[in-house]
């Protein structure tokens, strides 16, 4: 075969893989904000209060956490395609088991177990599909990490509309999570077999070969202060995606719809800011645009919490899209040494993750205090603390490091 035959072959090869992992992104966000649209009919219909609310979350963010630690050889041992079906099966059986939780049997424990296995699931899918989306960068020689979450965001949207509808017709919630368990499923089985091979590390020249590390990515002060902008940012998407509906119905006393309507808004918004941030990045560069989206999604914030209905509205429009950039550009400023850049990819996820952990139950607690309309302000806290820490992306800093 002609070396031009084969650039061709490789080039359809990573067009395709491109095109999984869009669509495996994407079902991620649709199994994930399936689930998300029904919180505010989960917390009704189980009589939780907004403590017992979050601890319920909490539930998702421990399986992630203990999945995420084990994504990486998992995905070394199986293959990024194998990887993201095995998180796919593991999501779709606590899904399933949550649906039983809470239509059949009433039972939060049950409800719980389910989010775990959920959680566990999509840590591993997560770092799986995000190392495949590593490998089809290299292949195309560019940067569209963010389209990637982009396709994730998108998949959120539309399965937070269809909640919408699914909620104002008083479809059964176990109905609806099935339905969205099934899809998700069959389409991962059906693109997985066009992933490229698992990530490489690329080859080093012996003349320009640099040493090993002597030591740990989690002492480098760089890539942690990365991981806490990253982390910020997973506080800042994380608490809109799982209060925010639950906000315009307590603390904007709307029906349930509306709830995930705003939900929706604020997905398509974010979805909006990934699509066209990577064009403000090339442009501006990394850090004046951070700011910028960190910002604008304080100020969302706050409109959020002290306007009225339509103010709130808009603000979900600002915080959208000031979430949008955080994570996957966290992500790729971890990967700016392409040497290092699994283990600081690492560091940086799980730092992230946390935020995931943690958010659940400390705005369920600032809930039972304030309302949970009042607690969204956490959510400014992190954004003033990630704004002065931006500088850290810088890809300089990465380069001086060399």
């Amino acid at each position: 075969m002609s070396s031009t035959t084969q650039s061709v072959v490789s080039s359809r090869a990573t067009a395709a893989a491109r095109t999984a992992t869009l669509l495996v992104f994407a079902m991620n966000g649709v199994l994930f904000a399936s689930w998300a649209s029904r919180i505010p009919e989960v917390k009704t219909t189980l009589g939780l209060s907004a403590g017992d609310l979050g601890v319920v979350l909490l539930a998702v963010s421990c399986g992630s956490l203990v999945g995420l630690p084990l994504s990486g050889r998992i995905a070394h041992r199986l293959g990024a395609g194998r990887a993201v079906l095995a998180g796919c099966f593991v999501s779709a059986f606590g899904i399933g088991l949550a649906s039983l939780g809470i239509d059949l049997l009433a039972s939060r424990e049950v409800l719980m177990a389910g989010l775990f296995f959920t959680g566990l699931g999509m840590g591993v899918w997560d770092v799986s599909m995000n190392l495949e989306g590593t490998a089809v960068e290299r292949g195309l020689g560019r940067n569209i990490m963010p389209w990637f979450h982009a396709a994730f965001s998108g998949g959120t949207v539309v399965a937070a509309l269809i909640g919408a509808g699914l909620t104002a017709a008083r479809v059964p919630i176990w109905a609806h999570l099935v339905t969205a368990v099934g899809l998700c499923v069959g389409v991962c089985l059906w693109q997985v077999r066009n992933f490229v091979p698992a990530v490489a590390e690329p080859e080093i020249e012996p003349d320009s070969a640099v040493p090993a590390p002597t030591r740990s990515a989690w002492t480098e002060p760089r890539t942690l202060l990365i991981g806490v902008v990253v982390l910020a940012a997973a506080f800042t998407e994380g608490t809109a995606n799982d209060w925010l509906a639950v906000a315009f119905v307590e603390g904007h006393h709307q029906q349930h719809w509306v709830g995930v309507l705003a939900l929706a808004v604020f997905l398509s918004f974010m979805t909006a800011g990934r699509v066209l941030g990577t064009g403000l990045l090339d442009r501006h560069g990394r850090v004046p645009v951070l700011r910028a989206l960190l910002a604008m999604a304080a100020i969302g914030c706050a409109l959020v919490v002290f306007g009225n209905t339509t103010l709130a509205f808009i603000g979900t429009m600002l915080w959208g899209v000031g979430a949008s950039l955080g994570f996957p550009v966290g992500i790729s400023a971890a990967a700016d040494d392409p040497q290092h850049a699994a283990r600081r990819i690492s560091v940086v996820s799980t730092i992230g993750y946390t935020a995931f952990l943690g958010g659940p139950p400390v705005l369920g607690w600032l809930g039972d205090h304030t309302g949970v309309l009042q607690a969204l302000l956490a959510v400014g806290v992190m954004l003033v603390i990630a704004f002065f820490l931006t500088p850290a992306a810088d890809p300089q800093r990465a380069i001086r490091r060399r």
